[in-house]
């Protein structure tokens, strides 16, 4: 991602993390509190708070007491230039070097605070310039913006229905990925839920001619399309 005359010169890897999760939380809730910020860094609300009042003295948040954080415009394009860097770099680690899905995350979060924008650009073009990551995340693009996706998930949909998977959550999670896999639910694979259990009861799915079962919880960190559906994705 170009780079940005705004950043401040002062942002560190720590205040990208916290920058990067602000970014990735807002996207599954309207408000993003400091206790589940705090909680999603594995740190004290205290430390949080403490973070969030520097970041907004960088006016990279806008944090109000009591309700919650957001991004401002400058802090939206630090997260989003870490979140490229994070995505494109697991990319790479499955497709140049043979890693699976399952072991990239933790690879990508130590490299994505130090490639420079030209290593970026390298991996980019080596790749063919992909739009998601192994898992079917979106990459943002090179000007800062995030491509559509599908926040459909496998647990909300009709059954007898086609569904094409095109994310599966839960990359900080390699046994739940690793399981998943071996079912065959990965991005790219056309499903139908034949069955939901009642109360919450898991799933019976048809995926390649098998069937196989997932509970709710698992069934939440797929994300689906419609076949049949030729809108854009929400």
């Amino acid at each position: 991602m170009a780079a940005d005359v705004s950043r401040p010169a002062t942002v560190t890897h720590a205040m990208e993390d916290y920058l990067k999760t602000i970014y990735e939380l807002s996207q599954d809730q309207a408000q993003v509190t400091t206790s589940r910020l705090a909680e999603r860094m594995n740190v004290r609300p205290a430390s949080a708070t403490g973070m969030l009042k520097t970041l907004a003295e960088l006016h990279l948040v806008a944090h109000t007491r009591y309700y919650g954080v957001s991004l401002t415009p400058a802090g939206e394009r630090v997260a989003l230039e870490i979140l490229r860097h994070h995505r494109l770099i697991e990319r790479y680690l499955v497709e140049a070097l043979g890693f699976g899905w399952d072991e990239v995350h933790d690879e990508a979060d130590r490299l994505e605070h130090v490639i420079s924008e030209k290593f970026e650009a390298r991996i980019a073009t080596l790749l063919g310039n992909p739009t998601t990551d192994p898992h079917g995340a979106p990459i943002p693009a090179m000007d800062g913006t995030m491509p559509a996706y599908s926040s459909l998930s496998l647990a909300d949909v009709r059954a007898g229905n086609k569904y094409m998977i095109t994310r599966v959550r839960g990359d900080k999670y390699p046994e739940r990925l690793k399981y998943l896999e071996s079912l065959g639910l990965v991005p790219g694979k056309t499903v139908i839920v034949d069955t939901f259990a009642p109360f919450d009861g898991p799933l019976s799915i048809s995926v390649d001619g098998a069937s196989v079962a997932i509970d709710r919880r698992m069934a939440v960190m797929i994300a689906v399309q419609d076949t049949n559906d030729s809108s854009p994705p929400a």
